[in-house]
C-alpha cells in the first residue's frame, strides 16, 4: 500500500493525497494554524479512516453471519493529549446497526472481532489512546409495522 501527500503549493496548508488505487482526497488545516478549511484535517482523516474500517469489518462480519442489516452507522468521539505528539488518547465507537431480527450477540461478537483481530487502523490507535464501544440496534421491522 502507498500513497503520495502533496502541498498544493498555494498559500496556506493544503495537500492534496493520491491513494495507490488512484483515488485522491484532499486536507488542509485550521486557520490558526496557517489551513483555510477547505477540507479535513490530517488528524480526522486517521479518525475516519478507522471508522470505515471498523465499519466495513462490522457489516461484512453480520453479512456472513446471516445476519439481515440494513444499515450500519459508527460515530467515533475522541479526545487527544494536549502536548505534542498530540496523539489520541481515548476514542469512544458507538455502532448504530439497523436491519431485520438482528441478534444483540452476532452485534457484540462482530464489534469484539473487529477491534481485537481485524481492525489494523483501531488495532493501531490502541497503543496510545483508550478504546471503548457501545451499540444500539434498530429493529427495522418493528420501525415499519
Amino acid at each position: 500500500m502507498e500513497c503520495t501527500v502533496r502541498w498544493t503549493g498555494q498559500s496556506g496548508m493544503t495537500f492534496l493525497a493520491e491513494t495507490g488505487s488512484g483515488h485522491v482526497v484532499a486536507m488542509d488545516g485550521a486557520p490558526d494554524g496557517g489551513g483555510r478549511n477547505l477540507a479535513p484535517r490530517p488528524m480526522e482523516m486517521v479518525l475516519l479512516g478507522t471508522g470505515g474500517c471498523t465499519a466495513y469489518d462490522v457489516v461484512l462480519i453480520l453479512r456472513k453471519g446471516g445476519q439481515t442489516i440494513t444499515n450500519c452507522d459508527v460515530k467515533l468521539t475522541a479526545e487527544r493529549a494536549e502536548k505534542e505528539p498530540k496523539v489520541f488518547t481515548k476514542v469512544h465507537f458507538h455502532f448504530t446497526v439497523s436491519g431485520s431480527n438482528i441478534k444483540v450477540s452476532a452485534v457484540e461478537r462482530a464489534i469484539k472481532l473487529s477491534h481485537e483481530k481485524y481492525c489494523s487502523a483501531s488495532i493501531m490507535l490502541e497503543k496510545t489512546a483508550e478504546i471503548t464501544h457501545s451499540y444500539e440496534i434498530v429493529d427495522d421491522s418493528i420501525a415499519s409495522a
